[in-house]
């Protein structure tokens, strides 16, 4: 069974920004497995699925990006989740171009708030991530400011394809491994 963890902000204000780039990604991953998500015990949206053979839990934490943990790690705990091997977290990434995806298999948070949370409830990195690129901040911007704008128009068809990739990485590295996903998806 994997866990597969969307990360962003909960409420409408917070739809379409740079931050909830995990959020938009799960939801297409969900409408493209035909499951719902429906609110859970532990502080999350979440979703069961089969992708393959493979059963997998969508989560979308609702405890906002800053305290992501508090949710994925008590799901994973519940769920027996083998996070080193079975846990895949979707993310947006500065240092990452817009539109670009990159997948690890594991590695630090990399100044991400939501990442940082997930590493120390968890008590360690070594967990799969698909981080999907929005870009560098400009210097006169804020950090908090830039990842909660949303992107110009020139942005969001770049926008709009990386979210399809990074939830057809998602689908492939539960059918084929990371190994292969990145093989195909980074480059």
């Amino acid at each position: 069974m994997y866990l597969i963890a969307g990360l962003g902000n909960p409420t409408k204000e917070y739809e379409k920004t740079r931050h909830n780039m995990g959020f938009d990604c799960l939801d297409l991953l969900a409408e493209r497995l035909g499951v719902k998500f429906r609110q859970s015990k532990f502080g999350a949206l979440t979703a069961k699925a089969l992708i393959g053979s493979e059963q997998v839990i969508l989560v979308k934490p609702l405890t906002y990006m800053n305290l992501s943990g508090n949710a994925v790690a008590p799901i994973a705990k519940y769920y027996k989740i083998d996070t080193k091997k079975d846990l895949v977290v979707i993310y947006d990434d500065t240092d990452t171009d817009v539109g670009k995806i990159r997948i690890r298999e594991k590695g630090s948070a990399g100044g991400h708030n939501g990442m940082k949370s997930i590493i120390s409830h968890l008590g360690h990195e070594e967990f799969k991530r698909i981080r999907i690129g929005i870009g560098s901040r400009p210097e006169y911007m804020d950090m908090a400011d830039y990842v909660l704008s949303r992107f110009p128009a020139e942005d969001r068809k770049l926008i709009d394809e990386a979210v399809k990739r990074a939830a057809d990485a998602a689908e492939d590295i539960v059918k084929n491994g990371v190994s292969h996903a990145m093989n195909r998806y980074n480059g």
